[in-house]
């Protein structure tokens, strides 16, 4: 989802994202997946069964790409928008509440103060939930996806970014063309 500046500011909790940055990557760490799992058991106990389904997703999500070194995790909850039910538990777990997207499927983004996890909040049936568990699974199977991938970013990390946001857009392109093959796989 391309974003304006004007519409990522509008969409951040507690003043606006940090602006002016270059984006790191680092070799693939083997010790991820077992990040993962400690921030899950950390979700599960602060949410119990309000927890429908937790996926480690991105780039730490899959064997041998190069990443930040910030886990995507995604959470899905009954109703993002029904806040009081999950965003005070995870604020007592340490998780602070840092994007609200209403019209972008109730996307809700929480962060711990160390910034290792992105914890993406979406609904029940979100087609988005789909399409990131999609694009991590291709990725695990298909080496020539996954380097075509690494080479992206790799080129994007060149640069200086306003806003982080700006590098997650500008893969935009590389991106879809995965999801393309992902579509066609699926119809062949």
């Amino acid at each position: 989802m391309s974003q304006s500046h004007e519409y990522l500011r509008s969409v951040t909790v507690g003043g606006p994202p940090t602006a002016g940055t270059t984006v790191r990557l680092v070799e693939y760490d083997p010790g991820w997946p077992g990040l993962y799992a400690a921030h899950e058991a950390r979700i599960r106990r602060a949410l119990g069964p309000r927890a429908l389904r937790i996926e480690h997703v991105g780039s730490t999500s899959v064997p041998g790409l190069a990443a930040k070194p910030i886990l995507d995790v995604v959470l899905t909850v009954a109703d993002p928008a029904e806040e009081d039910d999950y965003v005070p538990a995870l604020e007592a777990a340490g998780f602070a509440l840092r994007i609200r997207e209403p019209a972008w499927h109730g996307h809700r983004l929480l962060r711990p103060a160390d910034q290792t996890v992105n914890l993406h909040v979406f609904g029940e049936g979100c087609p988005e939930i789909e399409r990131m568990t999609a694009f991590r699974d291709r990725l695990r199977a298909h080496p020539e996806d996954r380097a075509l991938y690494e080479r992206a970013k790799r080129a994007l990390t060149a640069r200086t970014w306003r806003y982080v946001q700006d590098y997650s857009d500008a893969k935009d392109d590389v991106v879809r063309e995965i999801h393309r093959r992902i579509a066609a796989d699926a119809a062949g």
